[in-house]
């Protein structure tokens, strides 16, 4: 069945559904650099503070710290509000700035997470 013989809000559903699965099949692979560059950040804090974050390296902070990975993926999936509306605008020209946005975007989690880190967490470790 072609998408013209549809009623309109069922071929929309449709492009919506392909316009969806273009921004995952670029964004869902760099989610795994994103997380590896986070863990870097926290592993670099850790290794580089260690006598001070040693106390705190016990399992009743891995809940706080799971809680904090799943806020960052979640912010990562902002970028599909910013994605889907730009797919309707013309032109090629999204997929050509994906990679820019992708960096600021990773570039400015490093920042959060080091201020975090430095502002939130390091000074209440005892």
């Amino acid at each position: 069945m072609s998408t013209s013989s549809l009623p309109p809000e069922n071929s929309r559903g449709i492009a919506l559904g392909k316009e969806l699965a273009q921004a995952a099949r670029f964004w869902e692979p760099l989610r795994i650099a994103y997380n590896v560059a986070l863990a870097g950040v926290v592993g670099a804090w850790v290794m580089a503070t260690w006598p001070h974050f040693r106390l705190a390296m016990k399992l009743t902070t891995l809940v706080p710290m799971v809680f904090l990975a799943l806020v960052a993926n979640v912010c990562y999936s902002a970028a599909y509000l910013v994605e889907l509306p730009l797919q309707q605008t013309p032109g090629t020209w999204v997929r050509h700035w994906r990679w820019a946005v992708w960096t600021a975007g990773t570039l400015f989690a490093i920042v959060l997470a080091n201020y975090w880190i430095a502002d939130e967490i390091f000074p209440d470790v005892h």
